[in-house]
């Protein structure tokens, strides 16, 4: 096992998330990570033997290999955020070598980014880390800007060029939603065929779920059910951002409006929230995020945000101890990473997989 780089305590300065234990959902009824996880959780699908393979290819690469948990390198911010904006703090990622050579450096799992990267590189080094190519983005060329997720290339395209797993980003919610459902549904299917592994960014989309000068779009209640809908489509790993509140569905349907279905139990047995989805542990809540995942049969990886500067570091370790600690599978971290020089950008990815490899950071 690869030595530890960062003390994780030092970092986090937060003795609660280390020390919390009370979770809502027991750990008991969690099928969590392991180096066991394709034997144990993955071969009584209906997967074939190839994604197996893939799948235990993935999570047996890297610092974090045989222990089940993954850190991936995601640079696709070249088209959903623009290449200039995403860019221009460190212009040497416009080559995407840099990419893959910061994914190397770093120690991850694998790397995630679009059919132009991933192509430009396979040749020398898609034997070497495992691909996953995005197969779809929202561009923002159109005037104003739309938000809709649409295909960029094929299935085939993808186990062409080596790619151990696709990924596809489905906005639940948006005008767009039920095309994006359907054609992914439909792109993992033939994906699963060709023996890849899936992941999709399960990510939420409309204005309306801003409520009273509340954003919903990472409430507990509404990312977890748009993890459900992922997993339903069988994706075998869910991305899905941190939820940082609670309360989606009751907001949305406060006086006579109404919106889907719910029970307060979310909030009052699931969430340890009120029954207005109001507080709760941020560990119970990713907790209730992953039980959405068929109580962790798709993992759940979280994703690491943007870049804030000095304080890169201990978010990322902030979000990894949650993840972990509520039974999820590890972090997908790009912009933290590819926006500073490469030794630094490796050296946050390495703290991040040092928190899956202390054995201090137990499960809640």
């Amino acid at each position: 096992m690869a030595n530890l780089t960062i003390d994780v305590a030092s970092v986090l300065n937060n003795d609660d998330l280390l020390s919390f234990n009370s979770p809502a959902i027991s750990k008991d009824q969690l099928n969590l990570p392991g180096g066991d996880f394709v034997d144990r959780v993955l071969s009584m699908t209906d997967r074939n033997q190839n994604v197996l393979n893939n799948f235990n290819r993935i999570i047996n690469h890297g610092r974090l290999a045989g222990t089940g948990y993954t850190s991936i390198l995601p640079v696709d911010q070249g088209i959903e955020h623009s290449a200039g904006a995403s860019f221009a703090p460190n212009p040497t990622y416009f080559d995407p070598e840099s990419i893959i050579e910061l994914a190397i450096e770093g120690g991850c799992n694998a790397v995630a980014s679009t059919f132009g990267v991933l192509g430009a590189t396979a040749r020398k080094y898609a034997h070497k880390i495992p691909y996953l190519v995005k197969f779809n983005h929202n561009e923002l060329m159109t005037y104003p800007n739309t938000f809709n997720q649409i295909p960029f290339g094929s299935i085939k395209q993808c186990w062409e060029m080596g790619a151990a797993a696709v990924g596809a980003t489905i906005y639940f919610g948006s005008d767009d939603s039920e095309s994006q459902i359907q054609y992914v549904a439909d792109m993992f299917h033939e994906a699963h065929e060709y023996g890849m592994v899936t992941v999709l960014w399960c990510y939420i989309r409309n204005n309306a779920f801003k409520v009273n000068g509340v954003d919903y779009h990472s409430s507990a209640d509404l990312t977890a059910q748009a993890n459900h809908l992922g997993v339903t489509i069988q994706a075998d790993i869910i991305k899905q951002k941190l939820p940082t509140n609670n309360g989606g569905y009751k907001a949305l349907n406060t006086g006579d409006s109404s919106y889907g279905k719910f029970n307060t139990g979310i909030y009052t047995e699931l969430c340890s929230s009120d029954e207005n989805g109001q507080g709760g542990h941020p560990i119970d809540l990713c907790r209730y995020q992953v039980a959405n995942c068929y109580m962790g049969r798709s993992p759940l990886i979280n994703s690491g945000g943007e870049s804030k500067g000095e304080g890169d570091l201990k978010d990322a370790v902030t979000t990894a101890v949650v993840n972990k600690r509520a039974g999820g599978m590890g972090l997908i971290s790009g912009r933290k990473a590819f926006q500073r020089p490469m030794g630094e950008g490796a050296a946050l990815l390495q703290a991040i997989q040092d928190v899956y490899l202390d054995d201090k950071v137990t499960i809640a």
